[in-house]
């Protein structure tokens, strides 16, 4: 795929319309259907899309394996510290009406835009990771292979 030029101006096009959608699912899912999870799958797909046009070095030139794992344990992480920090401020786990005192709306709207980004940032990350590691597995066959021979 990497000498077809009108795919691969197709993908240039594409790319940036189909993380657009992924932002919008991912600020608007506690209005409509949609959130995190859908969002970080759609922008994997897009990093998917462009690794398979451009190939998986140019993809992980963009987006490291080092920074996939970081990007997988900061979601997490982010997920963990608005639910404790509801426990902190007097609440419960996931509460978030402690997090603005007098303005429990805001809170919950707040809490929730939190959570889901921590949500999408880790599927993102870690559904890279996976077609990282599958579309990566020949190269760590020949590796393995080769010091076998050696």
């Amino acid at each position: 795929m990497k000498t077809n030029g009108i795919l691969r101006v197709v993908t240039r096009f594409l790319i940036p319309l189909i993380m657009l959608f992924a932002l919008y699912i991912q600020f608007h899912g506690e209005y409509s259907p949609g959130g995190g999870f859908q969002a970080g799958v759609i922008f994997a797909a897009a990093w998917i899309l462009f690794a398979l046009v451009f190939g998986l070095d140019e993809a992980l030139a963009v987006i490291p394996a080092a920074a996939q794992k970081a990007l997988a344990s900061i979601g997490v992480l982010l997920y963990a510290a608005i639910g404790l920090l509801g426990v902190i401020l007097g609440g419960r786990f996931l509460d978030y009406t402690p997090l603005i005192p007098g303005a429990p709306q805001g809170a919950q709207q707040a809490g929730i835009v939190l959570v889901e980004l921590g949500v999408g940032i880790t599927v993102a990350a870690v559904v890279m990771m996976v077609y990282t590691l599958f579309a990566d597995r020949s190269r760590v066959v020949e590796e393995a292979q080769a010091e076998e021979r050696d």
